[in-house]
């Protein structure tokens, strides 16, 4: 059965309204919480970027469920910084945490100064940097000298049992070199056709019996008329090519981009409505095709009300 998950936006809401989020969809019948990882917002209209690692222990104390965030490390993060943020984790919350392993976007790594590498340099500095954390997890010590440098660290603290390390695939080519690796993957929503093609990548490649995550980024309000207005003045920095939005660096220049998208854009681009029965059709599409968790993010900021009408509307019906 496919485990149904709220999205915790630190993009978009401060901390302290997030943990009454996470606490609240619990509460709704949300039966996982996942965490975004920013250092800046994708807009400024957006305005918020608290530190994930931080909230995620607070949230898990708070609530049941499981929990998952999606991570790069490599420049801004050391993998052995990471690799104590998620044994910390994993051993107050026996069973209960994931990690998504992704290689990054200039928007949260440039904050070090150092050169955003190409592509096919940052995936082989994540693979270092999983490799460097399965051996910390596992209790060795380790030195590694490539493009991370680790000296003679190890943990103290690990928990009892190793938790996934997952990876992040906007593609096929990088879900099908994630299947060689990844204890799981985790993508986004969108054409079922291409989105199958993901999933089979990683299968075909390694992943075959791992869990898959899929993140659905949509706008639901009371009105549709309020479901758009929030996508576009929430979301419409984030239509661009994987490629475009990867090398931008500032919340500013994500603005920018965002001025040439109209509103009926969004329109072909994400599901925007006020109707239940329309967001359980969209839920089920993705049951249909054995995703193992649906990760529901409803751009809109007003999530109480979303959450509210999704535990009483939507989920009874998944």
């Amino acid at each position: 059965m496919s485990v149904i998950a709220y999205h915790a936006s630190h993009e978009q809401h401060p901390p302290s309204a997030l943990l009454r989020y996470a606490i609240a969809a619990e509460q709704a019948g949300f039966q996982a919480i996942h965490s975004s990882d920013h250092f800046h917002p994708w807009s400024e209209r957006q305005g918020q970027s608290g530190f994930s690692f931080a909230w995620i222990g607070a949230a898990m104390q708070a609530t049941t469920v499981p929990f998952s965030v999606v991570c790069a490390p490599g420049q801004r993060y050391h993998p052995a910084i990471v690799a104590q943020a998620v044994a910390t984790l994993a051993e107050m919350f026996p069973g209960r945490f994931s990690v998504e392993l992704g290689s990054g976007e200039a928007l949260n790594e440039n904050i070090t100064g150092d050169v955003w590498p190409q592509k096919e340099e940052r995936n082989a500095r994540l693979l270092e940097c999983v490799q460097v954390m399965r051996r910390l997890l596992q209790g060795e010590r380790v030195t590694h000298n490539g493009l991370v440098r680790v000296r003679d660290a190890k943990l103290y603290s690990l928990p009892s049992v190793v938790p996934p390390l997952m990876a992040a695939a906007l593609s096929a080519p990088t879900a099908g070199w994630a299947g060689t690796w990844a204890d799981g993957l985790i993508t986004v929503g969108g054409e079922e056709e291409q989105l199958q093609q993901i999933i089979n990548a990683f299968r075909d490649n390694g992943g075959a019996g791992k869990p898959v995550y899929v993140q659905i980024a949509f706008s639901y309000a009371r009105s549709e008329a309020e479901a758009l207005d929030a996508a576009f003045e929430q979301w419409r920095t984030n239509l661009f090519a994987t490629e475009v939005l990867n090398d931008l660096g500032q919340p500013t220049q994500f603005d920018s981009i965002g001025d040439y998208v109209r509103r009926e854009d969004l329109m072909d681009k994400m599901v925007i409505t006020a109707d239940p029965e329309k967001c359980i059709t969209m839920i089920r599409q993705y049951v249909r095709m054995g995703i193992d968790r649906i990760i529901l993010h409803n751009v809109n900021r007003q999530q109480d009300v979303f959450i509210k009408d999704f535990g009483e509307n939507v989920l009874p019906h998944i």
